[in-house]
Formats: C-alpha cells, structure tokens, sequence
C-alpha cells in the first residue's frame, strides 16, 4: 500500500527523512505547488490531490501545514488512515497566535513582499537558535516563493474544519506552533517540539510502524 506524505509549510522532506516507514508500504512524497494567484483551497486541494492514486487503499500523512492539507484530500479521496504529526484536527485547537490572526486578518493585508526570500532566511535563523540542537533547521525551509508562503498563512488562519476521529494525531508536548494543550492527540511525544519528526525520529518510526499495519 502506497503511503503519500507531504511535509510542513516551506519545508522539503528533509525534516522527515529520518522516519522509517514499513518496509511493506512505498512512500510517495508529495511536493508543495505554489498557488495560482488568487486560487481557492478547494481547488488547490484539487491539485494536490491530483498526484493520489485511489484506484487503490492508501494511507495520508502530514507533517504541520501538511496535516491540515491530508485532512482536506481525504474528504475527496477518503485514505484507509490519515496521521498528522504536529499538526491539528479542527480549529478549535488552533493557537492564540494563530486566532489573532484569523479574526485581525492580518495575514491578508500583508504585502507579498514581506514574504520574501530575506525574510524566510530571518525566519529560518530564528527558528535554528530555538532548535539550537538541530543544525539542518535552515536546510528544512526551502520552499520559500513569497506568493506560496503568503497564501498558505492566509489558508492557515482561515482554515475551518470539524474533528474527524478518523484522524489520528501525534504531537510534541514542548510544540510552540500547535501547543499540547489545545488538544487531545492520540499519541504524545515527550520532549518535541515542533520539529520532532526530525529530532525524535525513533519514537515517531515506533509508532508509524505501529499504526501503519
């Protein structure tokens, strides 16, 4: 059975190139597409979801933004299991941060240009002195088109969307991005933060090996 995984916002897969899927299923990246200009989620869903193959069962997994993507595909070609790691099941557990921006609309009247690739750069030094430990943070954020970053926080903010209990969660309890306590995920991981696919990959491969039977 194919697994198709598409990873965080502006991250390529190297965030979670460590996980050991089963040896039995074929993992298939999905890449990020950059949105057309003024282009709806549903429709852009549409196209991600393009590159799925349900002639055949297969399972979902999404890694942050990715989680919120898969949750979106599987209402139209509905997975045998959909996990999403650091990611949230509805937006009632979206953050305040995240709220703010939802009910300010903040993101929408941003200009692209605050997106630019200087400010992704800034953005990846920022985030490589909280994760101290992991030298590769920088190497994660490349897909940096302004137009793309800018779009996805606007669908990020915005994003509705009712808790499927066929979504199975996995979250840090130290993730500053999607905090522990705004929900109840099936598995935690002690210690991890928002990176923890890449920093707690042994954990992580122990439970998709579990639950990807």
């Amino acid at each position: 059975m194919k697994i198709y995984v598409i990873s965080g916002l502006g991250a390529d897969f190297k965030v979670l190139e460590r996980l050991q899927f089963p040896k039995e299923h074929d993992v298939v990246f999905i890449d990020w597409l950059i949105p057309e200009n003024n282009e709806s989620f549903g429709s852009y869903i549409e196209r991600m979801a393009e590159k799925i193959d349900d002639s055949e069962p297969f399972y979902l997994l999404g890694y942050s933004f990715g989680g919120i993507i898969v949750q979106e595909i599987d209402k139209i070609k509905p997975a045998q299991k959909v996990v999403i790691l650091g990611s949230i099941k509805s937006d009632k557990e979206k953050s305040k941060l995240i709220r703010m921006g939802e009910f300010t609309r903040i993101p929408k009247y941003l200009p692209v240009g605050f997106f630019s690739d200087r400010t992704s750069q800034l953005y990846a030094k920022f985030r490589q002195m909280i994760y101290s430990k992991n030298p590769k943070v920088i190497e994660y954020f490349q897909v940096r088109d302004p137009y793309y970053l800018k779009w996805s926080v606007e669908r990020i903010s915005e994003w509705k969307f009712d808790e499927n209990p066929h979504v199975i969660q996995i979250l840090g309890d130290l993730d500053i991005v999607f905090p522990l306590k705004n929900s109840k995920p099936d598995y935690i991981i002690k210690g991890g933060t928002h990176l923890f696919p890449a920093t707690k990959y042994k954990e992580v491969s122990l439970l998709l090996n579990k639950i990807f039977i």
